[in-house]
Formats: structure tokens, sequence, C-alpha cells
């Protein structure tokens, strides 16, 4: 994958669109700040149609029915608009998911826990959206996964930002025949098996045991789950690679995740997956890098010792 890096150092206005969910525990007057903070940067603002419900019973402020949105083509295709996620990196997927494959640059400010996703925190939220506003800042292109295979009836193909895992919904093991570009990889037995993305390296992947991958690398990771055999080890494959699934268990069903979004299939389904045509844009900002974030979150060369000084 060529990373895409586009500085963009002149004045400019954009709208704002912003997304998160209802259930995040923002107090009112950060809510306030926010929406501050998003008319003081931009060219007016957008708000998902279930924060905004929020926004009015915490704050008291209803926003007219310009400035909800709750379907990607209501979202504006005639000005700049980058899409602001409000919250951990679960928010910052269902954002993605909610664009609907629209090219709009995206934003994680994080409100949750770890935010690898969303890494900008939210003591620099002000700053952040000034930046944004200026047109100070990077597009990172992120590799998306498309899916097809045996879903339930009327699942639509589906796609994934951070991976497609396969595993079991009993407890029974099951057994996953991986296949890359026709040629047979392995039978994983076990709990199943991850296909990730670069991006999603840094999620369940990397809690399954594989490695982390650079946003820029071109490639995607096969992690098993809890194998029978302790041989099995994560590999990485080129990402035009297309990965062939089959699996099978004495359970007769088993659970197939492309992101957060969970189903539940029969034993013997099959899937095939492949790098998307659609990508995600990811807003850079100049002082915030993923080696920043990754010794940041994961704590590399912190000495356990200096806390008992």
């Amino acid at each position: 994958m060529q990373q895409v890096k586009v500085l963009l150092i002149f004045y400019f206005v954009m709208e704002f669109i912003l997304f998160s969910r209802p259930q995040i525990p923002m107090p009112a007057e950060d809510i306030s700040l926010l929406l501050c903070e998003l008319n003081r940067y931009g060219d007016g603002f957008m708000v998902n149609e279930e924060f905004a419900e929020t926004i009015a019973a915490r704050t008291g402020t209803r926003l007219p029915a310009r400035q909800r949105y709750s379907r990607p083509e209501e979202i504006p295709a005639d000005r700049p608009c980058v899409m602001v996620c409000y919250g951990g990196d679960g928010t910052l997927l269902e954002g993605v998911r909610r664009m609907g494959g629209r090219r709009i640059p995206i934003l994680g400010i994080n409100y949750g826990h770890l935010g690898f996703l969303a890494n900008v925190p939210r003591e620099y939220m002000s700053r952040a959206l000034e930046e944004l506003g200026r047109g100070s800042y990077e597009l990172q292109e992120r590799t998306m996964l498309h899916i097809t295979g045996d879903f339930p009836p009327g699942t639509p193909p589906q796609s994934a930002f951070n991976e497609l895992a396969i595993h079991r919904h009993g407890a029974a093991m099951i057994s996953v025949e991986t296949y890359v570009d026709g040629e047979m990889v392995a039978t994983y037995r076990g709990d199943g098996v991850i296909l990730s993305t670069p991006t999603g390296s840094t999620a369940y992947s990397l809690s399954a045991g594989g490695p982390v991958l650079a946003p820029g690398c071109a490639c995607l990771v096969i992690s098993p789950l809890a194998p029978h055999n302790l041989t099995m080890r994560p590999i990485v494959i080129p990402e035009r690679s297309r990965v062939d699934f089959r699996v099978t268990g004495r359970d007769p069903q088993v659970d197939v995740s492309a992101d957060n979004l969970n189903h539940i299939v029969g034993s013997g389904a099959t899937f095939s997956v492949s790098k998307s045509e659609n990508s995600v844009f990811f807003v850079k900002l100049q002082n915030i890098s993923f080696y920043d974030t990754l010794r940041n979150k994961m704590m590399w060369g912190l000495d356990p010792r200096d806390a008992t000084k």
C-alpha cells in the first residue's frame, strides 16, 4: 500500500462532522466546550442523530435539523469536511462504518481508555481542532478489507477496518482451513483465527500474539486464536492477497466478526477476503506520531521500579 501523505499548509474553512455515542459519560460542560470549539474552528458542524439527543438532554441545546445526520448521504459532498470521532476506538470504528465508504478524512479524539485509533488526548482537543481548521495536518491512507461469504441471509458484503475474526461460538474447538491466493496455509484448530490490517494489528490481533505493524505497511496478518497446535504462529502476507476461509466444528454455530459487528453463521461456512477498493483517510497532526502513541500506550521503556521511588 502506498501511504498517502498530503501536507496542507494553506488556510481554509471546513465543516466538522461529529460522531459520538450517546452513552459516552461526557458532562454538560465538556459537551458545551466541544460544540463551542467546533463552531470556532470550522465552517459549521453536524452531529449524528443519537448524540444530538444526548446534547439536548444534558445541555438543553437542541440542534436544528440541518445540523443532524443519520445516513452518509446527508453529509455534504460539495464542501470540505472532516469527521471528528469523540470517544474510544470503538466509537471511531462505528464512525468509519457510518461514513458508508465516503472519502472523508477522520480524526479520533480519545474520551475512552487505550485509544490507539482515537489517539488525540481530550486535553489536546482545542489545539487539534485549531490545526484542522487551518489545514495543518497530513492524510494517511489506511487499508480496508472487503469480505464476502456465508453470512446470514440479507447481510450485504461486509467491510472491516481492523480485522475479520472467526471464533468459536460455544465451548467446542473449531477448525479453520485457510488459503492465500489459492494455496493452503494451514488448518487452524482452536478458538479461531484473525485476519488483520496494519491498523488492526494493535487490536484483537495484538492480544492474540500478532506483531505490531506500522500503518504504512502493505501487508496483512493472519493470527491463530488459542491454537491447539502450539507451533502455530502468526504470518504476515501481502495486502493484495486473497484469503479464503472454511470453518467447521462440532458446534453447529460459529461467530464471525467484522470489526465490532458480529454475525452467527453455521458450521461449514466459507469466506473470502481481499483488499477493499475503499480506503479510510486518517488525519495525522504534526506532533502526534504512531510511534509516540505506541510507546506511550504500551509503556515501552517504562521501568516499573521507578513507581516505587
